[in-house]
């Protein structure tokens, strides 16, 4: 498991200095000031939580448990969707995406309470 999140948050990294290049190069005289800022916020969530996917892969080796394996998920969907949300929202102005950005947000916010839980329920054990 840890090698999944290894991998995708290696590939999401990638992805996201592959946007930021895309965002400032060739979309930065097509889109509003407003949408460049909201791109370049997904691609700095992305980077962020890319950053603790491949994190959440390392800690899996020391909390090897459900929660850990959840959080992992969770990070990684929350990304699709909030800074996914954020690019096709900043390129298409499509108002129905506005609902899916903060469910992306929660999801990003729920994988570090997972990853909380994962690492107090292993000092506990150990206690």
């Amino acid at each position: 498991m840890k090698k999944n999140f290894l991998l995708h948050g290696a590939m999401l990294m990638a992805l996201a200095v592959a946007l930021g290049a895309v965002g400032s190069h060739a979309l930065a005289t097509k889109l509003t000031d407003h949408s460049m800022y909201l791109f370049n916020l997904g691609v700095n969530y992305q980077i962020y939580h890319a950053i603790g996917l491949l994190a959440i892969g390392i800690i899996f080796s020391q909390f090897p448990n459900r929660k850990t394996v959840m959080a992992g998920w969770l990070m990684f969907v929350g990304i699709i969707g909030f800074s996914g949300g954020l690019y096709f929202y900043a390129i298409t102005q499509q108002e129905w995406v506005r609902s899916i950005i903060p469910v992306g947000g929660v999801l990003l916010i729920s994988s570090w309470i997972a990853l909380i839980l994962a690492i107090f329920h292993k000092a506990v054990e150990e206690s």
